[in-house]
């Protein structure tokens, strides 16, 4: 199965969910699956049910209403963000399970450099320690998805003390240089593109074997 990797630097943020948008409605069943990469320059996402007193102090980073699920979340230079637009039904996946598998990719390139970190059940993401370094949010439509993550590499995290990050009061946030990681951003993301892609086969493969 084919999964159409791309890397598109520093993009604004509403152009590229509106591409995704389209991306999704106009696909067909012979559409190839694609992992988008990009960082965004400062915006606040708040997502369906998002809820505006999670937002502490308005500054002049914009706020935009989109269409994932969860809560409002920071995305910034410094950055990676994978979006996935993917047919589930083909990957033979469900949320449940592509949430687990971004989860685990992101644990891996950090395992892969010497850190420890988890998922948790009750607040779906990365942590170290007591820290969000990653955060997932996803959007279905007609059996295909797209939105993903957002890890933390190497950015200014002050804007996330002016909200309370996915909803959750006094969460705090970290990235991949507060906890020890000097690898360069552009070979995270390359790695990070990688785990997702072999994950995803892998998972394929074990569903065609049972």
């Amino acid at each position: 199965m084919t999964l159409i990797v791309k890397h598109l630097g520093l993009v604004e943020y509403e152009p590229t969910w509106r591409a995704m948008q389209r991306f999704t409605a106009e696909r067909t069943a012979d559409t190839p699956d694609e992992l988008w990469l990009v960082q965004h320059p400062p915006t606040y996402t708040q997502g369906q049910a998002g809820k505006p007193e999670h937002l502490l102090n308005l500054t002049d980073i914009p706020v935009v209403q989109i269409d994932r699920g969860g809560q409002v979340t920071y995305h910034g230079p410094g950055q990676i963000v994978a979006y996935l637009l993917l047919d589930l039904r083909r990957w033979k996946i469900n949320v449940r399970e592509l949430v687990r598998l971004m989860e685990n990719s992101v644990i891996d390139v950090l395992a892969e450099r010497g850190v420890t970190a988890a998922g948790r059940e009750d607040a779906p993401g990365v942590y170290v320690g007591d820290a969000k370094i990653a955060s997932l949010g996803l959007k279905i439509k007609n059996g295909c998805c797209y939105h993903g993550l957002a890890f933390n590499v190497e950015m200014d995290l002050t804007p996330f003390s002016y909200i309370n990050p996915c909803g959750y009061a006094g969460l705090r946030v970290t990235q991949a240089r507060e906890v020890g990681i000097t690898t360069p951003l552009a070979e995270l993301e390359q790695r990070l593109a990688q785990l997702l892609s072999s994950r995803l086969q892998q998972h394929l493969e074990s569903k065609h074997e049972h």
